[in-house]
């Protein structure tokens, strides 16, 4: 499976690396898990790096409305690592995450992305 993820209890995060081709189904098994665990308001770093997807933008935007169903709802801070070179297809799902109410930043790199996540750990999920 191109779609790996942890969810860390004790330290309220959830960590999510994509590697080759991540489909809608993978996604949204990804989303039913997250929900099922009570996990929707741990903080998220979701490392895209090493993102493909054989994805249309209508399955993008089916994913991006489940995304948007979840803002009723108290939704933890969100890192994602994206190449710049995936920008276009992230940018209607990127609209869509943008509008929740929570913390969330777009990185190129790994790094960065970890350490902010990890500066907004005190309460978040608890």
């Amino acid at each position: 499976m191109p779609l790996y993820w942890t969810i860390d209890s004790r330290q309220s995060l959830v960590t999510i690396t994509c590697e080759g081709d991540v489909t809608r189904s993978a996604l949204v098994e990804y989303l039913d898990v997250v929900e099922g665990a009570g996990a929707l308001s741990y903080r998220k770093l979701f490392d895209a790096t090493d993102f493909q997807t054989s994805m249309t933008a209508l399955d993008m935007l089916e994913i991006g409305a489940r995304f948007r169903i979840y803002h009723t709802r108290p939704i933890g801070p969100l890192a994602i690592v994206l190449p710049p070179d995936k920008a276009d297809l992230f940018a209607r799902v990127l609209g869509i995450l943008a509008a929740a109410d929570r913390p969330m930043r777009v990185f190129d790199r790994l790094a960065p992305a970890r350490r902010w996540i990890e500066s907004l750990a005190a309460g978040v999920g608890k």
